[in-house]
């Protein structure tokens, strides 16, 4: 009998057929992802619980079932555990032409995505009091196609809501030290970072930086010259992107994780997370901040690990993001870093979409990439003549949630070496389930976890068009990409949400639950 396996197999012959409803979901296949490894697996999952209550690492046949038992074998595709990610901008209430609940979610569920988490911004209000964050539940009720967890901001003088919102369930806390790009979100100061350590310092939660910093200039001319502020001079057209990425250097995230890190003493049982990680000139750093102690780790996103400043037309704002997507050779040490994580050295622990939507009016995409399918940069208004394809003036943001299965495996494939499904669901569920605090029930196929699974198959193929990106505006780098690997099937808790064949469960409707449990442990 395999270990993990809690009973014997219920047969025919151990369990009488019944004429009520099963009190079980079967699912089996010669490959799954069970903690951690590939191997042949038989999912029992209660119909009452959504639980997973055993696992068999073989592949049962149906008759060793109860007559009526639903049981599918999905061989050769593989079982995944649904990926949680961590990192996703949803932007309801306040925003909702920008995403929302219904639809982001939708999109989540359709990448095998069965648990995200929302960030405090750009939602209006922002999660930055119990109050925001009420609001926050209240529009999310009764939309969410899958899991929903919620993040806490830290802002300017919010200290005294941090630990209040840690009781209502938020599953971390974000600040930022750079412009926001939205007025309700603004950036935070040493000082601020200070008061949230302290108030945090024991707190079973994650404090997270957006992590760019503008350096002081270190000679300077007359006291009110303090600060840098770029593009004070550009260095090219503003509808070139290598004019953007010389604006936001790697100094900039270094610059900020150092000032985070000398603060860290302040907590130092609180684990601290740099999101979304584009410069590799920063890992140095991390990785002798972890060396001495600091409880510090960092994500990096499915657009750095697959696109190049290098291959980014000029004024294809679609590729806007902060911090920016750099050289295809700093990709490629992203690349070296995170698989470097298995060894228990790497800094880069998860990877994440920051999904971050914008109306395509907000893109200033130039005509020659409007979409007339999807609409992105079709008839755009801009905010001023000449402005299409200004990568300063256009909204920063990656529209990707629930192609980021695809998108790493169609990249990670083509790298070879140690790459593989598992370093996908150590990446993608099992560490950023650790990260918000739901390792004992999201991010893995194993007894007592939620039956949050994904039929995944690896070697099919298809092309990013409208029908695939279910987010609300359909203006993404990835459109016209060929990606490799579909998600079949997405099931939460036991009950298929989303068919590739059949599509949504319409009937049900949407199945997520809002995670609002308070975190009992630290990352």
């Amino acid at each position: 009998m395999a270990p993990h396996a809690t009973t014997p197999p219920p047969t025919a012959h151990t369990q009488p057929h019944s004429h009520h409803s099963p009190s079980i979901t079967v699912l089996a296949s010669s490959r799954a992802v069970v903690s951690g490894r590939l191997t042949e697996a038989t999912i029992i999952i209660s119909t009452t619980t959504g639980k997973i209550t055993a696992i068999f690492h073989s592949v049962l046949p149906a008759s060793d079932f109860p007559e009526g038992t639903p049981y599918t074998d999905y061989s050769p595709c593989i079982l995944l555990p649904g990926l949680v990610d961590a990192h996703v901008h949803l932007n309801e209430p306040g925003r909702t032409e920008w995403e929302g609940f219904w639809t982001g979610t939708r999109a989540a569920a359709f990448g095998g995505v069965t648990t995200v988490v929302d960030m405090p911004l750009n939602a209006i209000p922002p999660t930055t009091t119990v109050q925001g964050l009420k609001e926050k539940i209240e529009a999310a009720k009764g939309k969410c196609w899958v899991d929903v967890g919620f993040y806490g901001g830290v802002v300017p003088g919010n200290s005294g809501e941090l630990k209040a919102l840690v009781k209502e369930g938020v599953r971390g806390f974000k600040g930022f030290l750079i412009d926001s790009g939205v007025e309700e979100f603004p950036a935070v100061s040493t000082i601020d970072i200070a008061l949230a350590m302290k108030e945090l310092k024991d707190a079973p939660t994650t404090l997270m930086f957006h992590a760019e910093m503008i350096p002081p200039i270190t000679a300077s001319i007359g006291d009110d010259v303090q600060h840098s502020h770029p593009p004070l001079a550009p260095s090219g057209p503003l509808d070139h992107y290598s004019t953007f990425l010389d604006s936001r250097p790697p100094s900039f995230e270094t610059y900020a994780i150092a000032e985070i890190l000398t603060l860290a003493h302040l907590a130092p049982k609180l684990p601290l997370h740099i999101v979304h990680l584009s410069a590799i000139e920063a890992i140095p750093l991390l990785r002798e901040a972890r060396k001495n102690g600091i409880n510090v780790t960092a994500e990096t996103c499915f657009h750095y690990l697959s696109l190049a400043a290098e291959a980014v037309r000029t004024g294809d704002t679609r590729h806007k993001c902060c911090p920016p997507i750099r050289s295809q050779s700093n990709q490629d040490g992203l690349w070296a870093e995170l698989m470097d994580e298995e060894s228990g050295e790497g800094v880069i622990k998860t990877v994440v979409s920051d999904h971050s939507p914008c109306t395509p009016n907000l893109k200033l995409l130039p005509e020659e990439f409007a979409s007339r399918k999807t609409g992105c940069g079709a008839g755009a208004t801009v905010v001023q003549e000449g402005d299409d394809g200004d990568f300063f003036a256009a909204w920063g943001g990656i529209s990707s949630v629930g192609l980021g299965l695809p998108i790493l495996w169609t990249e990670g494939s083509k790298r070879g070496g140690k790459f593989g499904v598992e370093e996908v669901v150590r990446w993608c569920c099992r560490n950023t389930a650790k990260q918000v605090g739901l390792e004992r029930t999201k991010g893995d196929l194993g007894v007592g976890f939620d039956g949050d699974i994904v039929v995944f198959d690896d070697e099919a193929s298809f092309v990013v068009e409208p029908s695939t990106m279910l987010f609300r505006n359909k203006c993404s780098p990835y459109e016209n990409k060929t990606l490799k690997g579909v998600v079949k099937e997405t099931w939460l808790r036991g009950q298929k949400i989303f068919s590739r064949e059949e599509g949504f469960s319409e009937k049900s409707g949407p199945a997520g639950k809002l995670l609002l449990e308070p975190r009992k442990s630290k990352a």
